[in-house]
């Protein structure tokens, strides 16, 4: 029963700080310049988190990815930038041919 308890206000608790820091982000989104430093620093935190949960995803991969090996993560993923690159940055054709390329060669 209490442990019951613990997840309800953990979800309170996460619930809240998720909605206060998107509250007080519209508030001041009409003050920050799309061109301002602290915009652009943003931005760089977004990017080196996401690029910090991508490398963490394929060096230490969870669940069925930690089945195949590295290498063929770090092939799967190099072919799926250079896609990403020639494909004029289109996002649906690297993410398909990823998953492709991934399971035929976990399957070769």
């Amino acid at each position: 029963m209490i442990s019951n308890e613990f997840i309800v206000l953990a979800i309170i608790a996460t619930s809240i700080a998720t909605y206060v820091s998107r509250l007080m982000g519209a508030i001041t989104s009409k003050k920050v310049s799309v061109n301002s430093k602290i915009f652009y620093w943003f931005n760089c935190v977004a990017y080196s988190t996401l690029a910090a949960l991508l490398g963490r995803i394929i060096i230490f991969p969870a669940g069925v990815l930690s089945a195949s090996e590295l290498a063929i993560r770090l092939i799967v993923f190099t072919a799926s930038i250079f896609l990403f690159i020639i494909s004029k940055k289109n996002l649906v054709l690297p993410t398909i041919f990823s998953g492709l390329l991934l399971a035929i060669l976990n399957n070769f």
